[in-house]
């Protein structure tokens, strides 16, 4: 498919005098993985929530496969194909693991399809060992990875992951970089991580965000070299 598929154009946006992001240009292609970088205040999380629709710009625009959802409520982007897993829980706890996959799949899919795409999407988070435990009885790592799968119920084109390693022990990060990778595979991702051994991991291409503004952008050996 020609063009990008996510491009957005001097965006900003303003809180009273604070500017907390500011002109940033910004393009992903069709499947590709980025890494989105920065200390706290960056505007990391701003411009997540810009994306999605939970913010409006103040300036600028953001483009979805050449088409303008600046203006968008967060479910009408979300339906254009734009997944997003914060670090506020959007599961049950009180459910199973099938059983939030399958509400979350529910959503667009008859029961049956829901019921298959659900298994497919355990398999594919490796979660079907624990499909019948309830969420709030899971350890932190297997948390967050099912945490994941009601995104991917929204069978999205791209995926935003704020912080998907956060808390993790050693061995449950190198396997969320093995999902990570395999979702890669045919959805682009945007990920949100301080974790710079993970974003060694995963990472390909890395923007780095400061004061709200792109501060560099290039390989991730290049910006990891960078004294800034």
């Amino acid at each position: 498919m020609s063009g990008p598929l996510l491009q957005t154009s001097g965006l900003t946006i303003r809180f009273g005098g604070v500017t907390a992001v500011n002109a940033v240009d910004f393009t992903l292609k069709e499947s590709e993985l980025r890494c989105l970088i920065g200390p706290n205040g960056a505007g990391k999380s701003t411009f997540f929530k810009l994306l999605t629709g939970q913010l409006k710009p103040t300036q600028g625009h953001v483009h979805l496969r050449g088409k303008d959802i600046s203006g968008a409520l967060p479910h009408q982007i979300a339906r254009q194909g734009v997944g997003i897993k914060t670090q506020v829980p959007n599961v049950f706890n009180s459910m199973t693991v099938r059983e939030n996959l399958w509400i979350a799949a529910r959503h667009k899919h008859t029961p049956g399809f829901a019921t298959d795409l659900a298994d497919q999407i355990m398999e594919q988070l490796r979660l079907t060992a624990i499909a019948s435990k309830e969420v709030g009885q899971l350890a932190h790592g297997q948390r967050q990875w099912v945490e994941i799968g009601p995104v991917l119920a929204g069978e999205p084109d791209l995926i935003l992951l704020d912080e998907p390693a956060a808390g993790m022990t050693h061995e449950e990060v190198e396997r969320t970089a093995e999902l990570i990778s395999e979702i890669n595979r045919s959805r682009a991702l945007i990920v949100v991580e301080h974790d710079m051994q993970f974003i060694k991991m995963i990472a390909q291409t890395v923007t780095v965000l400061h004061q709200g503004e792109v501060l560099i952008e290039d390989d991730v050996s290049v910006v990891l070299d960078d004294q800034r």
